[in-house]
């Protein structure tokens, strides 16, 4: 048979196993995260976060259409979309295993295979095709619409091209396959840029193919000469740099360290090229190159990243900028004229290498032009941006705009080769450059860039504990980890050093944020709470299912509650996956070392260089697994290849024919069979609804014509999917707290979007643009004493609001008031007419200094007068006047009421009539942790409306509200007892035990304390099995555990079912 024919055939195969697989595994609907976000701009065609996905957003809106532009259908579109972009992932996985195999085994595209040739080889490309089709990480992006699966396809088609070129590369028409590449890598900007890390892989298997021709001598000489040129460059711009930066008043003196670094690599770099030779002699044209070829490889990979990718788009902002504000002309002529001079030098540039035949120069030309291309789909982001879609992130409408959303800028930066530690504080403010912002008909200065200046013995090479900012707790992280203590007046006892750099990078960012979820998908999973922390050995840990190795490492983990034993996501492949990778490599090296090396590219790039590149803080909102599936991606290669190295085993003794045949059945069973039977019922979300359902349940919760202050992902894209996408409650104004802080989203709000009228937002355009107001400082006011309140629109209009040359602003006083309009609360339904309305809402500022989306939030409230109900997703906006919310559902609203947390009538009805469940209460449905931490805030608001109830001797409604949610969230899919970090969920299940007392349900009372009392008990159990530093580790959790038994006791001795016995009601934020 031949190897062509079947290769198509059986890759075909694995092709509609894989989509079959991820169909009918895709979600049901909308995914939390920014998934909500990413179907909405796919929907209406508009712009997502920075960097920004346009061509995904294309390629989502076909899909939508594809299936009838549906707004109930278009989530499963864009679903599917990525469902079929990763079958074709294993398709091209499935080839490039085999590409692999056929030259270990010798055989040509053209022969005809004998039965153990092509059972070997196709063996290979099943087993290693379908272990990655069942992989953790890349089985999770592969349902979900996110950018995550489109991306991995780019990957693939991209590292299977260069494996087609390399049969083909004798051929005269062998580079189109090159300029294909770089087309594909242009098109994959525009999803995400993952793909660019396949760069080395590729070059180093040009290298391979054509080394022959290259003469070494002539590219080691220029190659030493441009190493040691741009060396001296570097080092020279090092130093100036450091001089920049010098200012004696501040005391800010020269550091060379920069410069220094420069010129130790331009050394390290050219003597390693003659330590690299002088290992072997006869080979050191093959490793010399070998090496030359790699350095070039990384350069061109940043080259792309940063000449192409960013500095394209810098000068062709700047000559718009210069075309219009220097000759008047329209806007857009100048970021036109840009790429039309460089298509002139392109053309130039051909006519030249046609001319002196320089086919290189020729070959590279031609890939450039197609990378642009492709990248040119980011032009439809600014036009589409243009017409001022709902979902517009970044506002990118102009030339300048893309330059700062394509570099992340609403993101910062942060440090790499020297920097800050996490501890330091600056001793000075540089500029860096000015800043330009689109006006009405030209581009508008916005003040200078700046950037921090940090004292050197504040710095350190290669900082890996860098952030400073502890706004997530990632300094309060670096310290815990390393074991620096806080002192009172909230500095650190001591200063990281470079063995707690160098430790937090080894334990941390490589094992725990890389490693740990490599073994997640090749060896096995503990469970899907989230691992916070090395040292947390109950949660989210690697583990393999031998009980010896788990138990050494982790403590007994039969001794571990049932809630967790029983987790879907406790995954036990007995490292069989981990195994046959290792033994695959090893194969792969020893056969064809070439080969190996191309692939090890492939792993190193896509994983060690982003554990690298990301320099992860600690407390991560959520696993970033998913991140590394290109690195899986080469691992499962070596999967693949070692099904031949069981083969050669097997065929010591049986027939090649037979091993071959064995050793595919085998693996088959002990991988990709394996993995498949323990990882489909929680990769399985075809009936899951929570995002879209928790987007309704808040929307729903609101008066009409409502503004909504939103703080999280979760509680934002899934809402603007629900609005942009489905048509829920398109009356209310959703507003991202965080976005806040941004001029551009504050200036969206000045103009209706939807049904929902423009906002006022007291201050100009020009009082918050660029940097102006981002942060005020409380400097008090002698003439407006401390001891009264004032006006906050008097407040925010004429002292926060008065401009000055200086751009320097502060606020006078601390205690503001709202007067309250008691007839438009009434009205509206801000209030009851039965409520104690207060005349005005009287709080204290509560910090003595403010941010921008702080003092927004202020003025929203201030100019509002309401006549708009205000509603936020979370109880404590910390802004002072958290007293005065008042729960209406999921959504708190801002209401002149004290002591009133519950509107209870409004509320009974939106959860007894419009709340709606993710499919709860359909059996087998999988929800993972931040499901239920969204399913365990919609049980809460039952709950407390049921306390409230009840305290109004209203039982009978507390009754029917408990049932309501106990009946619509089925204890098989969402439990009572459940470990959890920090014991939340059980935490959340006192609280509405305490409900069900204080309603007289015995039944729910018998339910509910049972299943909380038997995960409580096997914690504190599990707990008592361990010993040394992992005991130490749970401590806390197995404390909290402890008084979570004793609260549960109080509550059974302080109510009696039968007896009404009166006692104080449990909130849900008390833990003892």
């Amino acid at each position: 048979m031949l190897f062509t024919r079947i290769n198509n055939l059986i890759g075909w195969v694995v092709f509609l196993v894989a989509a079959a697989v991820y169909i009918l595994t895709a979600e049901a609907g909308g995914s939390l995260w920014d998934c909500g976000e990413f179907v909405s701009s796919c929907f209406k065609v508009q712009i997502p976060h920075p960097p920004g996905a346009p061509l995904f957003v294309i390629i989502g809106r076909v899909f939508i259409v594809l299936f009838g532009d549906n707004p109930l259908t278009a989530a499963k579109a864009v679903n599917i979309m990525s469902a079929i972009a990763s079958a074709f992932t294993i398709l091209f996985l499935f080839w490039t295993i085999t590409h692999f195999a056929r030259k270990i085994m010798g055989i040509k595209t053209s022969d005809t295979l004998t039965s153990g040739q092509w059972i070997s080889v196709m063996g290979a490309g099943v087993v290693g095709a379908l272990a990655y089709t069942f992989s953790d990480s890349f089985w999770f992006s592969a349902v979900e619409g996110e950018v995550y699966a489109l991306s991995s396809f780019f990957t693939a088609i991209v590292f299977w091209a260069i494996l087609k070129w390399e049969n083909h590369a004798d051929e005269a028409d062998a580079d189109k396959w090159i300029v294909f590449i770089f087309f594909m890598m242009g098109l994959s900007i525009g999803v995400h840029l993952l793909n660019l890390l396949t760069i080395p892989a590729i070059v180093m298997v040009y290298y391979f193919r054509k080394q022959d021709s290259f003469n070494y001598t002539l590219i080691r000489k220029w190659f030493i000469r441009i190493i040691g040129v741009g060396g001296v460059l570097a080092f020279i711009g090092g130093l100036v740099m450091a001089n920049a930066e010098v200012n004696p008043e501040r005391g800010v003196e020269m550091d060379s360290t920069l410069g220094g670094l420069m010129l130790l690599g331009t050394l390290a770099a050219i003597g390693l090229l003659y330590f690299i030779e002088s290992r072997d002699k006869a080979a050191k044209k093959t490793y010399g190159g070998i090496y030359i070829f790699f350095v070039i490889a990384c350069a061109i990979t940043g080259i792309v990243q940063v000449g192409v990718i960013q500095y394209t788009v810098k000068f062709a902002g700047t000559f718009d900028r210069i075309f219009v504000n220097s000759f008047g002309l329209p806007f857009f002529t100048g970021f036109t004229t840009f790429f039309v001079l460089m298509a002139g030098l392109i053309w130039y540039g051909l006519q030249v290498a046609a001319k002196k035949g320089w086919s290189l120069l020729r070959l590279g030309i031609w890939c450039l032009t197609f990378m642009l291309i492709g990248y040119s789909s980011y032009v439809t982001t600014m036009i589409r941006s243009s017409a001022n879609p709902s979902v517009d992130m970044y506002n990118v409408e102009n030339p300048i705009s893309l330059v700062g959303y394509l570099g992340r800028e609403q993101y910062g930066d942060f440090p790499l080769l020297y920097g800050q530690k996490f501890n330091a504080r600056p001793i000075d403010v540089k500029n860096t450059g000015m800043r330009y912002q689109k006006s009405t008909d030209k581009y508008i200065e916005l003040g200078e860039d700046r950037k921090y200046v940090f004292a050197a013995e504040d710095k350190m090479i290669f900082p890996r504990v860098w952030d400073m900012s502890n706004d997530q707790n990632h300094a309060d992280y670096y310290a815990y980890f390393l074991g620096i203590n806080r002192q009172q007046d909230g500095t650190y006892e001591r200063s990281p050093n470079q063995a707690d750099n160098i430790k937090y990078f080894f334990q941390y960012q490589l094992n725990w944020m890389y490693f740990r979820y490599f073994m997640w998908n090749f060896a096995g999973k503990q469970n899907d709470n989230q691992g916070l922390f090395a040292g947390n050995v109950r949660d989210g840990n690697w583990i393999t299912g031998i009980a010896p190795i788990d138990n050494l490492i982790y403590g007994d983990q039969s001794a571990l509650p049932d809630s967790l034993k029983n987790n879907k996501a406790h995954n036990t492949l007995f490292a069989l996956p981990f195994i046959l990778g290792l033994l695959g490599m090893y194969f792969h090296y020893k056969k064809k070392k070439n080969d190996f090396g191309i692939n090890f590219l492939m792993f190193f790039f896509t994983g060690f260089a982003i554990v690298l590149y990301l320099n992860q803080p600690g407390y991560q909102p959520r696993e970033r697994d998913y991140a590394y599936v290109g690195s899986f991606y080469a691992f499962a290669v070596w999967i693949g290849l070692g099904v031949l190295m069981v083969k050669e085993l097997l065929s010591k003794s049986l027939s090649q024919t037979t091993a071959a045949g064995v050793a595919t059945i085998v693996c088959l069973l002990a991988v990709p069979a394996l993995m498949a039977s323990e990882e489909w019922d929680d990769h399985d979300r075809s009936n899951k609804v929570i995002a879209r359902d928790l987007a309704k349940d808040y929307l729903e919760s609101c008066a009409p014509n409502a503004i909504l202050f939103t703080f999280g992902d979760n509680d934002t894209y899934p809402l603007w999917y629900a609005q942009e996408v489905e048509g829920i409650r398109k009356d209310i104004r959703v507003i991202n707290y965080s976005l806040l802080g941004i001029d551009w989203y504050i200036n969206q709000l000045r103009y209706k979007v939807n049904e929902s009228p423009a906002i006022d937002v007291i201050w100009t355009a020009d009082q918050i643009e660029g940097s102006k107001r981002d942060y005020i400082e409380y400097k008090p006011n002698p003439s407006m004493p401390d001891d009264k309140f004032y006006n906050l629109y008097d407040v925010m209009k004429n002292y926060v609001g008065k401009d000055n040359p200086d751009n320097d602003y502060s606020f006078p006083v601390k205690n503001v008031t709202v007067p309250v309009d008691v007839a438009a609360a009434i009205k509206n339904g801000t209030v009851n007419a039965t409520d104690s309305i207060v005349g005005s809402l009287d709080f204290s500022l509560p910090r003595n200094a403010l941010m921008k989306n702080e003092l927004a939030v202020l003025n929203i409230i201030a100019a509002n007068n309401w006549k708009r109900p205000i509603y936020f997703t979370n109880a404590g906006a910390e802004l002072g006047f958290d007293q005065y919310l008042r729960r209406d559902g999921l959504s708190y609203r801002l209401a002149p009421v004290k002591n009133s947390k519950v509107n209870t009538n409004w509320m009974l009805d939106k959860l007894t009539n419009k709340f709606s469940f993710g499919n709860a209460d359909k059996a087998g449905v999988y929800f993972d942790e931040e499901n239920r931490r969204h399913l365990n805030g919609i049980r809460s608001a039952y709950a407390e409306l049921a306390i409230d109830l009840a305290s109004k001797n209203r039982k009978e409604d507390a009754r029917a509200v408990l049932n309501k949610v106990d009946k619509m969230m089925l204890e098989s899919n969402f439990g009572y007892g459940l470990t959890s970090r920090g014991n939340l969920h059980n935490r959340n299940s006192l609280l509405f035990l305490e409900a069900c007392y204080l309603a007289g349900d015995k039944a729910l009372i018998q339910k509910v304390s049972n299943a909380v009392k038997k995960d409580l008990q096997q914690q504190v159990n599990y707990y008592n099995t361990l010993s040394g530093m992992k005991a130490d580790n749970m401590a806390q959790e197995k404390q909290t555990a402890e008084s979570y038994l004793q609260a549960l006791s109080q509550m059974q001795t302080m109510y009696n079912p039968s007896v009404e016995i009166p006692g104080k009601v449990m909130s849900k934020e008390t833990e003892k």
